[in-house]
Protein backbone atom coordinates (compact mmCIF):
# COMPACT_ATOMS: atom_id res chain seq x y z
CA UNK A 1 0.00 0.00 0.00
CA UNK A 2 1.34 3.43 -0.95
CA UNK A 3 1.11 6.13 1.73
CA UNK A 4 -0.16 9.63 1.01
CA UNK A 5 1.43 12.65 2.69
CA UNK A 6 0.08 16.16 3.24
CA UNK A 7 1.83 19.46 3.83
CA UNK A 8 2.27 20.96 7.28
CA UNK A 9 1.12 24.58 7.51
CA UNK A 10 0.21 26.51 10.67
CA UNK A 11 0.25 23.34 12.74
CA UNK A 12 -2.26 21.56 10.47
CA UNK A 13 -1.72 18.73 8.00
CA UNK A 14 -3.29 20.02 4.82
CA UNK A 15 -3.84 19.23 1.15
CA UNK A 16 -2.46 21.48 -1.56
CA UNK A 17 -4.76 24.33 -2.51
CA UNK A 18 -5.30 22.58 -5.84
CA UNK A 19 -6.08 19.27 -4.16
CA UNK A 20 -3.46 17.62 -6.36
CA UNK A 21 -0.94 14.94 -5.36
CA UNK A 22 2.15 13.79 -7.24
CA UNK A 23 3.76 10.36 -7.43
CA UNK A 24 7.10 10.01 -5.63
CA UNK A 25 9.08 7.08 -7.09
CA UNK A 26 11.91 5.02 -5.62
CA UNK A 27 15.00 5.45 -7.84
CA UNK A 28 16.19 1.87 -7.34
CA UNK A 29 13.00 -0.13 -7.90
CA UNK A 30 11.15 2.42 -10.02
CA UNK A 31 8.06 1.68 -7.92
CA UNK A 32 5.86 4.36 -6.43
CA UNK A 33 7.05 5.13 -2.92
CA UNK A 34 4.44 7.70 -1.91
CA UNK A 35 1.81 10.16 -3.04
CA UNK A 36 2.64 13.67 -1.83
CA UNK A 37 0.68 16.92 -1.80
CA UNK A 38 1.59 18.90 -4.93
CA UNK A 39 1.83 22.44 -3.61
CA UNK A 40 2.15 25.68 -5.53
CA UNK A 41 2.20 29.43 -5.13
CA UNK A 42 -1.01 29.59 -3.09
CA UNK A 43 0.37 27.09 -0.58
CA UNK A 44 3.65 28.99 -0.27
CA UNK A 45 1.72 32.19 0.47
CA UNK A 46 -0.39 30.38 3.06
CA UNK A 47 2.79 29.11 4.73
CA UNK A 48 4.27 32.62 4.79
CA UNK A 49 1.02 33.92 6.31
CA UNK A 50 1.35 31.36 9.10
CA UNK A 51 5.05 32.01 9.70
CA UNK A 52 4.57 35.78 9.77
CA UNK A 53 1.69 35.48 12.24
CA UNK A 54 3.69 33.17 14.52
CA UNK A 55 6.86 35.30 14.51
CA UNK A 56 5.93 37.97 17.12
CA UNK A 57 5.24 35.33 19.78
CA UNK A 58 8.07 32.96 18.81
CA UNK A 59 10.76 35.64 18.99
CA UNK A 60 9.76 36.26 22.62
CA UNK A 61 10.19 32.62 23.64
CA UNK A 62 13.01 32.32 26.12
CA UNK A 63 16.27 30.69 25.07
CA UNK A 64 15.61 27.91 27.56
CA UNK A 65 12.23 27.16 26.00
CA UNK A 66 13.65 27.03 22.47
CA UNK A 67 16.57 24.91 23.59
CA UNK A 68 14.25 22.41 25.26
CA UNK A 69 12.18 22.01 22.08
CA UNK A 70 15.27 21.56 19.92
CA UNK A 71 16.61 18.91 22.28
CA UNK A 72 13.20 17.23 22.26
CA UNK A 73 13.27 17.08 18.47
CA UNK A 74 16.76 15.55 18.51
CA UNK A 75 15.67 12.89 20.99
CA UNK A 76 12.62 12.02 18.88
CA UNK A 77 14.77 11.47 15.80
CA UNK A 78 17.12 9.28 17.84
CA UNK A 79 14.16 6.98 18.50
CA UNK A 80 13.27 6.89 14.79
CA UNK A 81 16.72 6.41 13.29
CA UNK A 82 15.88 3.12 11.59
CA UNK A 83 12.76 4.65 10.04
CA UNK A 84 14.62 7.68 8.72
CA UNK A 85 17.44 5.55 7.33
CA UNK A 86 14.95 3.28 5.56
CA UNK A 87 13.05 6.19 3.99
CA UNK A 88 16.29 7.85 2.87
CA UNK A 89 17.36 4.63 1.16
CA UNK A 90 14.05 3.95 -0.55
CA UNK A 91 13.05 7.51 -1.48
CA UNK A 92 16.44 8.99 -2.42
CA UNK A 93 18.56 5.90 -3.19
CA UNK A 94 21.05 6.57 -0.39
CA UNK A 95 23.05 3.41 0.26
CA UNK A 96 22.93 2.14 3.83
CA UNK A 97 26.20 3.79 5.02
CA UNK A 98 25.09 7.25 3.91
CA UNK A 99 21.45 6.76 4.90
CA UNK A 100 22.43 5.77 8.44
CA UNK A 101 25.04 8.54 8.61
CA UNK A 102 22.29 11.08 7.91
CA UNK A 103 19.93 9.53 10.43
CA UNK A 104 22.59 9.49 13.17
CA UNK A 105 24.03 12.92 12.38
CA UNK A 106 20.76 14.78 11.81
CA UNK A 107 19.95 15.17 15.53
CA UNK A 108 23.35 16.77 16.10
CA UNK A 109 22.32 19.76 13.97
CA UNK A 110 19.43 20.25 16.37
CA UNK A 111 21.70 19.95 19.39
CA UNK A 112 24.23 22.36 17.92
CA UNK A 113 21.46 24.86 17.19
CA UNK A 114 20.21 24.41 20.75
CA UNK A 115 23.68 25.25 22.05
CA UNK A 116 23.54 28.60 20.23
CA UNK A 117 20.29 29.98 21.65
CA UNK A 118 22.19 32.15 24.15
CA UNK A 119 24.60 33.43 21.48
CA UNK A 120 22.05 35.87 20.05
CA UNK A 121 23.78 38.60 22.01
CA UNK A 122 25.43 41.98 21.53
CA UNK A 123 28.08 44.26 22.94
CA UNK A 124 28.67 47.68 24.46
CA UNK A 125 31.19 49.78 22.56
CA UNK A 126 32.57 53.28 23.14
CA UNK A 127 30.71 56.33 21.92
CA UNK A 128 32.31 59.65 21.01
CA UNK A 129 29.91 61.17 23.55
CA UNK A 130 30.96 60.23 27.12
CA UNK A 131 27.35 60.47 28.31
CA UNK A 132 26.05 58.06 25.66
CA UNK A 133 25.85 54.30 26.04
CA UNK A 134 26.35 52.79 22.59
CA UNK A 135 25.44 49.17 22.04
CA UNK A 136 24.85 46.56 19.36
CA UNK A 137 22.36 43.80 19.78
CA UNK A 138 21.15 40.98 17.58
CA UNK A 139 17.55 40.04 17.01
CA UNK A 140 15.81 37.54 14.73
CA UNK A 141 15.26 38.67 11.15
CA UNK A 142 11.70 37.36 10.78
CA UNK A 143 10.45 34.73 8.35
CA UNK A 144 13.19 32.55 6.85
CA UNK A 145 12.63 30.48 3.70
CA UNK A 146 14.62 27.24 3.68
CA UNK A 147 15.03 25.40 0.37
CA UNK A 148 16.86 22.09 0.59
CA UNK A 149 17.94 19.48 -2.01
CA UNK A 150 17.44 15.74 -2.33
CA UNK A 151 21.04 14.55 -2.13
CA UNK A 152 21.44 14.86 1.66
CA UNK A 153 17.76 15.35 2.25
CA UNK A 154 17.59 14.97 6.01
CA UNK A 155 20.84 16.70 6.97
CA UNK A 156 20.45 19.75 4.77
CA UNK A 157 16.79 20.20 5.68
CA UNK A 158 17.62 20.11 9.39
CA UNK A 159 20.48 22.56 8.89
CA UNK A 160 18.21 24.98 7.06
CA UNK A 161 15.50 24.75 9.71
CA UNK A 162 17.27 24.38 13.06
CA UNK A 163 19.57 27.39 13.17
CA UNK A 164 17.00 30.01 12.09
CA UNK A 165 14.55 28.64 14.67
CA UNK A 166 17.18 28.73 17.41
CA UNK A 167 17.72 32.45 16.80
CA UNK A 168 13.99 33.23 17.05
CA UNK A 169 12.95 33.21 13.38
CA UNK A 170 10.03 31.29 11.93
CA UNK A 171 10.56 29.06 8.90
CA UNK A 172 8.89 28.10 5.65
CA UNK A 173 10.66 24.99 4.41
CA UNK A 174 10.50 23.66 0.86
CA UNK A 175 12.17 20.38 0.04
CA UNK A 176 12.90 18.74 -3.29
CA UNK A 177 10.19 16.72 -5.02
CA UNK A 178 12.64 13.78 -4.89
CA UNK A 179 12.81 13.85 -1.08
CA UNK A 180 9.56 15.32 0.22
CA UNK A 181 9.11 12.63 2.85
CA UNK A 182 12.67 12.22 4.16
CA UNK A 183 13.50 15.92 3.90
CA UNK A 184 10.16 17.44 4.84
CA UNK A 185 7.14 15.50 6.03
CA UNK A 186 8.89 13.28 8.58
CA UNK A 187 10.73 16.28 10.01
CA UNK A 188 7.47 18.20 10.38
CA UNK A 189 6.15 15.25 12.39
CA UNK A 190 9.19 15.50 14.64
CA UNK A 191 8.86 19.25 15.24
CA UNK A 192 5.14 18.89 15.91
CA UNK A 193 5.76 16.17 18.50
CA UNK A 194 8.59 18.20 20.05
CA UNK A 195 6.14 20.97 20.95
CA UNK A 196 6.93 23.75 18.49
CA UNK A 197 3.95 26.13 18.25
CA UNK A 198 1.76 26.29 15.17
CA UNK A 199 3.23 28.38 12.38
CA UNK A 200 6.80 28.31 13.66
CA UNK A 201 7.75 25.62 11.12
CA UNK A 202 5.78 25.16 7.92
CA UNK A 203 6.62 22.54 5.29
CA UNK A 204 5.51 22.98 1.68
CA UNK A 205 5.88 20.04 -0.70
CA UNK A 206 5.65 20.11 -4.48
CA UNK A 207 5.94 17.88 -7.50
CA UNK A 208 8.06 18.27 -10.63
CA UNK A 209 7.87 21.64 -12.32
CA UNK A 210 6.59 23.60 -9.31
CA UNK A 211 9.86 24.60 -7.63
CA UNK A 212 10.31 27.88 -9.50
CA UNK A 213 6.68 28.84 -8.87
CA UNK A 214 7.17 28.45 -5.13
CA UNK A 215 10.63 29.99 -5.24
CA UNK A 216 9.23 33.11 -6.89
CA UNK A 217 6.79 33.55 -4.02
CA UNK A 218 9.52 33.12 -1.42
CA UNK A 219 11.84 35.63 -3.10
CA UNK A 220 9.19 38.29 -3.76
CA UNK A 221 7.04 38.27 -0.61
CA UNK A 222 8.35 41.13 1.52
CA UNK A 223 7.62 39.24 4.75
CA UNK A 224 10.36 36.71 3.95
CA UNK A 225 13.51 38.41 5.22
CA UNK A 226 16.08 35.64 4.73
CA UNK A 227 16.53 32.70 2.39
CA UNK A 228 18.84 29.72 2.77
CA UNK A 229 19.33 27.51 -0.27
CA UNK A 230 21.44 24.45 -0.99
CA UNK A 231 21.43 23.18 -4.53
CA UNK A 232 22.70 23.74 -8.04
CA UNK A 233 24.68 26.83 -9.01
CA UNK A 234 22.19 27.61 -11.78
CA UNK A 235 19.21 27.64 -9.40
CA UNK A 236 21.22 29.52 -6.77
CA UNK A 237 22.17 32.29 -9.18
CA UNK A 238 18.52 32.70 -10.17
CA UNK A 239 17.42 32.92 -6.53
CA UNK A 240 20.24 35.35 -5.74
CA UNK A 241 19.13 37.68 -8.53
CA UNK A 242 15.52 37.49 -7.41
CA UNK A 243 16.51 38.10 -3.80
CA UNK A 244 18.63 41.10 -4.74
CA UNK A 245 15.73 42.65 -6.61
CA UNK A 246 13.68 42.36 -3.43
CA UNK A 247 16.48 43.28 -0.99
CA UNK A 248 16.63 39.91 0.74
CA UNK A 249 19.75 38.37 2.19
CA UNK A 250 20.36 34.83 0.92
CA UNK A 251 22.76 32.14 2.16
CA UNK A 252 23.88 29.89 -0.69
CA UNK A 253 25.70 26.57 -0.74
CA UNK A 254 25.96 25.63 -4.40
CA UNK A 255 27.75 23.23 -6.72
CA UNK A 256 31.37 22.26 -6.61
CA UNK A 257 34.08 20.61 -8.65
CA UNK A 258 36.08 19.92 -5.52
CA UNK A 259 39.78 19.04 -5.89
CA UNK A 260 41.79 16.50 -3.92
CA UNK A 261 45.48 17.26 -4.36
CA UNK A 262 47.79 14.29 -3.79
CA UNK A 263 51.47 15.18 -3.54
CA UNK A 264 54.23 12.74 -4.41
CA UNK A 265 55.25 12.20 -0.77
CA UNK A 266 51.77 10.95 0.17
CA UNK A 267 51.03 7.49 1.53
CA UNK A 268 49.47 6.14 -1.66
CA UNK A 269 47.25 3.55 0.00
CA UNK A 270 45.88 6.21 2.35
CA UNK A 271 45.39 8.60 -0.58
CA UNK A 272 43.48 5.94 -2.51
CA UNK A 273 41.17 5.32 0.47
CA UNK A 274 40.58 9.06 0.90
CA UNK A 275 39.92 9.52 -2.81
CA UNK A 276 37.54 6.56 -3.05
CA UNK A 277 35.56 7.73 -0.04
CA UNK A 278 35.57 11.34 -1.15
CA UNK A 279 34.47 10.53 -4.68
CA UNK A 280 32.14 7.57 -4.39
CA UNK A 281 30.20 8.26 -1.18
CA UNK A 282 26.48 8.57 -2.01
CA UNK A 283 27.19 7.71 -5.65
CA UNK A 284 29.16 10.93 -6.03
CA UNK A 285 25.99 13.00 -5.55
CA UNK A 286 27.31 15.33 -2.85
CA UNK A 287 28.47 18.84 -3.66
CA UNK A 288 31.62 18.28 -1.57
CA UNK A 289 32.59 15.01 -3.26
CA UNK A 290 36.21 14.92 -4.48
CA UNK A 291 35.35 15.37 -8.12
CA UNK A 292 38.88 16.14 -9.39
CA UNK A 293 41.78 14.00 -8.17
CA UNK A 294 44.98 15.90 -8.95
CA UNK A 295 48.08 13.73 -8.53
CA UNK A 296 51.76 14.58 -8.92
CA UNK A 297 53.22 12.65 -11.83
CA UNK A 298 55.80 10.76 -9.76
CA UNK A 299 53.09 8.61 -8.12
CA UNK A 300 50.29 9.00 -10.68
CA UNK A 301 50.59 5.58 -12.34
CA UNK A 302 50.59 3.67 -9.04
CA UNK A 303 47.74 5.80 -7.65
CA UNK A 304 45.56 5.27 -10.75
CA UNK A 305 46.21 1.53 -10.70
CA UNK A 306 45.29 1.18 -7.03
CA UNK A 307 42.25 3.45 -7.27
CA UNK A 308 40.99 1.43 -10.24
CA UNK A 309 41.36 -1.83 -8.31
CA UNK A 310 39.54 -0.37 -5.29
CA UNK A 311 36.71 1.03 -7.41
CA UNK A 312 36.10 -2.42 -8.86
CA UNK A 313 35.55 -3.85 -5.35
CA UNK A 314 32.70 -1.47 -4.42
CA UNK A 315 29.38 -3.27 -4.32
CA UNK A 316 26.66 -1.73 -6.48
CA UNK A 317 22.91 -2.24 -6.34
CA UNK A 318 20.15 -2.30 -3.75
CA UNK A 319 20.65 0.55 -1.25
CA UNK A 320 18.83 -1.44 1.45
CA UNK A 321 21.53 -4.11 1.53
CA UNK A 322 23.96 -3.20 4.31
CA UNK A 323 27.15 -3.74 2.27
CA UNK A 324 26.06 -1.77 -0.81
CA UNK A 325 28.26 1.25 -1.42
CA UNK A 326 26.96 2.44 -4.80
CA UNK A 327 23.19 2.75 -5.02
CA UNK A 328 21.12 4.36 -7.78
CA UNK A 329 21.33 7.91 -9.03
CA UNK A 330 18.27 9.87 -8.07
CA UNK A 331 16.51 9.91 -11.44
CA UNK A 332 16.86 9.21 -15.15
CA UNK A 333 17.89 12.74 -16.10
CA UNK A 334 20.89 12.50 -13.78
CA UNK A 335 22.15 9.24 -15.24
CA UNK A 336 21.49 10.39 -18.81
CA UNK A 337 23.63 13.48 -18.19
CA UNK A 338 26.41 11.39 -16.65
CA UNK A 339 26.39 8.90 -19.52
CA UNK A 340 26.71 11.78 -21.99
CA UNK A 341 29.53 13.44 -20.01
CA UNK A 342 31.61 10.27 -19.75
CA UNK A 343 30.99 9.33 -23.37
CA UNK A 344 32.05 12.77 -24.57
CA UNK A 345 35.18 12.69 -22.40
CA UNK A 346 36.21 9.36 -23.91
CA UNK A 347 35.59 10.76 -27.39
CA UNK A 348 37.94 13.63 -26.49
CA UNK A 349 40.64 11.16 -25.46
CA UNK A 350 40.06 10.49 -21.77
CA UNK A 351 41.39 7.13 -20.60
CA UNK A 352 38.74 4.93 -18.99
CA UNK A 353 40.38 2.51 -16.54
CA UNK A 354 37.17 1.04 -15.12
CA UNK A 355 33.42 1.55 -15.08
CA UNK A 356 31.49 3.49 -17.66
CA UNK A 357 28.68 0.94 -17.43
CA UNK A 358 25.34 0.96 -15.62
CA UNK A 359 22.26 -1.09 -14.76
CA UNK A 360 19.03 0.82 -14.46
CA UNK A 361 19.92 3.97 -12.51
CA UNK A 362 22.96 2.34 -10.88
CA UNK A 363 26.09 3.75 -12.52
CA UNK A 364 29.16 1.68 -11.77
CA UNK A 365 32.15 3.38 -10.13
CA UNK A 366 34.28 4.84 -12.89
CA UNK A 367 37.84 6.15 -13.13
CA UNK A 368 38.75 8.54 -15.94
CA UNK A 369 42.18 10.04 -16.60
CA UNK A 370 41.61 13.49 -18.11
CA UNK A 371 43.52 16.45 -19.41
CA UNK A 372 42.54 20.05 -18.82
CA UNK A 373 41.27 20.89 -22.29
CA UNK A 374 38.50 18.27 -22.06
CA UNK A 375 35.00 19.57 -21.36
CA UNK A 376 34.50 17.42 -18.27
CA UNK A 377 37.47 19.17 -16.66
CA UNK A 378 35.25 22.24 -16.22
CA UNK A 379 31.95 20.50 -15.48
CA UNK A 380 30.48 19.07 -12.32
CA UNK A 381 29.93 15.33 -12.73
CA UNK A 382 27.16 14.39 -10.28
CA UNK A 383 27.77 10.67 -10.11
CA UNK A 384 30.41 8.05 -9.21
CA UNK A 385 33.02 9.18 -11.74
CA UNK A 386 36.55 9.88 -10.47
CA UNK A 387 38.31 12.32 -12.77
CA UNK A 388 42.09 12.05 -12.39
CA UNK A 389 44.52 14.76 -13.54
CA UNK A 390 48.29 14.37 -13.56
CA UNK A 391 50.23 17.43 -12.36
CA UNK A 392 53.88 18.24 -12.99
CA UNK A 393 54.48 19.35 -9.40
CA UNK A 394 52.72 20.88 -6.38
CA UNK A 395 52.41 24.32 -7.96
CA UNK A 396 50.93 22.82 -11.11
CA UNK A 397 48.49 20.83 -8.95
CA UNK A 398 47.37 24.03 -7.26
CA UNK A 399 46.93 25.75 -10.60
CA UNK A 400 44.73 22.91 -11.86
CA UNK A 401 42.75 22.93 -8.62
CA UNK A 402 42.00 26.65 -8.95
CA UNK A 403 41.16 26.52 -12.64
CA UNK A 404 37.35 26.26 -12.32
CA UNK A 405 34.59 28.69 -11.41
CA UNK A 406 33.79 26.63 -8.31
CA UNK A 407 35.26 26.95 -4.83
CA UNK A 408 33.38 24.87 -2.29
CA UNK A 409 35.83 22.46 -0.66
CA UNK A 410 39.12 20.71 -1.25
CA UNK A 411 41.61 18.29 0.22
CA UNK A 412 45.40 18.03 0.24
CA UNK A 413 47.28 14.85 1.10
CA UNK A 414 50.97 15.11 1.96
CA UNK A 415 53.39 14.12 4.69
CA UNK A 416 54.85 17.63 4.47
CA UNK A 417 52.23 19.50 6.49
CA UNK A 418 53.90 22.90 6.08
CA UNK A 419 53.83 22.52 2.32
CA UNK A 420 50.21 21.40 2.48
CA UNK A 421 49.37 24.38 4.71
CA UNK A 422 50.90 26.76 2.17
CA UNK A 423 48.83 25.22 -0.60
CA UNK A 424 45.68 25.41 1.56
CA UNK A 425 46.18 29.15 2.02
CA UNK A 426 46.18 29.59 -1.75
CA UNK A 427 43.45 27.11 -2.67
CA UNK A 428 40.24 28.82 -3.83
CA UNK A 429 37.91 26.96 -1.51
CA UNK A 430 35.71 27.80 1.42
CA UNK A 431 36.77 24.53 3.09
CA UNK A 432 40.11 22.70 2.92
CA UNK A 433 40.93 19.44 4.68
CA UNK A 434 44.64 18.68 4.98
CA UNK A 435 45.23 14.93 4.92
CA UNK A 436 41.57 14.28 4.32
CA UNK A 437 39.23 14.19 1.36
CA UNK A 438 37.19 17.21 0.31
CA UNK A 439 34.11 15.51 1.73
CA UNK A 440 33.84 16.50 5.38
CA UNK A 441 31.45 18.53 7.51
CA UNK A 442 30.69 19.13 11.18
CA UNK A 443 27.56 20.66 12.65
CA UNK A 444 29.45 23.59 14.21
CA UNK A 445 31.87 24.20 11.33
CA UNK A 446 31.51 27.39 9.23
CA UNK A 447 30.85 25.53 6.00
CA UNK A 448 30.41 27.64 2.89
CA UNK A 449 31.93 28.21 -0.53
CA UNK A 450 33.52 30.95 -2.61
CA UNK A 451 33.20 31.94 -6.27
CA UNK A 452 30.28 30.14 -7.94
CA UNK A 453 29.95 27.74 -5.03
CA UNK A 454 27.99 30.33 -3.10
CA UNK A 455 28.25 32.74 -0.20
CA UNK A 456 27.30 32.73 3.46
CA UNK A 457 28.32 30.35 6.21
CA UNK A 458 26.69 27.72 8.38
CA UNK A 459 27.63 26.31 11.78
CA UNK A 460 28.61 28.85 14.43
CA UNK A 461 28.61 31.63 11.81
CA UNK A 462 24.98 31.00 10.86
CA UNK A 463 24.02 33.61 13.43
CA UNK A 464 25.36 36.26 11.02
CA UNK A 465 23.04 34.98 8.30
CA UNK A 466 19.77 34.81 10.22
CA UNK A 467 19.84 37.73 12.66
CA UNK A 468 19.83 41.52 12.34
CA UNK A 469 22.54 43.53 14.09
CA UNK A 470 21.01 46.72 15.56
CA UNK A 471 22.83 49.78 16.88
CA UNK A 472 21.08 51.37 19.86
CA UNK A 473 22.16 54.36 21.96
CA UNK A 474 21.04 55.57 25.38
CA UNK A 475 21.79 59.19 26.29
CA UNK A 476 22.23 59.64 30.03
CA UNK A 477 21.96 63.42 29.71
CA UNK A 478 20.05 65.62 27.26
CA UNK A 479 21.95 66.26 24.07
CA UNK A 480 22.78 69.70 22.74
CA UNK A 481 21.35 70.21 19.29
CA UNK A 482 22.80 72.94 17.05
CA UNK A 483 19.40 74.35 16.11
Amino acid sequence: MVNSYKMYINGVWTDAASGAYYDDFSPYTGEMFARVADGGAADAKKAIDAAAAAFPDWKRFSPNEKRKMLFNAADIIDKRIDEFAHVLAVETGAATPFARFQAFTGPEFLREAASQVFEVSGQIFPSQNPDTISMMWRQPAGVVASISPWNAAMLLALRGISFPLAYGNTVVHKTSEASSVAGGVLLAEVFEEAGFPAGVLNVVTNGPGKSSEIGDVLTTDERVRRITFTGSTEAGVYLAVQSARNMKKICLELGGSCPLIILDDADIDYAVDAAAFGRFMHQGQVCMNSKRLIVEKGIAAEFIDKLTKKAKTLKCGNPLEHDTIIGPLVNKSQIDRLIAQVGHAVEQGARLTCGGSYEGLVYHPTVLVLTEEMDLAQEEAFGPVACVFVAEDAEDALRIANSTKYGLSGGIISKDTLKAWDLAERLDAGVTHINGSSLGDETRAPLGGVKFSGWGKNGFLAIDEFTEARWVTLNKKPLHFPF
